[in-house]
């Protein structure tokens, strides 16, 4: 097993880490009618602000996804070769 297989391990196993991470950071879609019988009705700013939150929450997810999928591709390149 050589120092590229390692990194590249430490490397795919950081990014998952990361991607569960951003996924937990992300708010639910569900708010429904349980929000709105307890009360959670959200302020005009307040919406605003998690919606840009969310969104760039989702952007991040898609960059971080793409570049776990690269680094399993090429972890699995470096695997057969050697």
């Amino acid at each position: 097993m050589g120092i590229w297989e390692i990194l590249l391990g430490v490397a795919v196993i950081i990014v998952s880490l990361v991607i569960i991470a951003v996924i937990l950071l992300q708010q639910g879609h569900r708010a429904g009618i349980s929000g709105a019988i307890s009360g959670g009705a959200d302020t005009f700013l307040s919406k605003n602000k998690a919606r840009t939150f969310d969104a760039v929450l989702a952007r991040f997810t898609k960059y971080i996804a793409i570049l776990f999928f690269v680094l399993a591709i090429v972890a699995n390149y470096l695997a057969l070769k050697g």
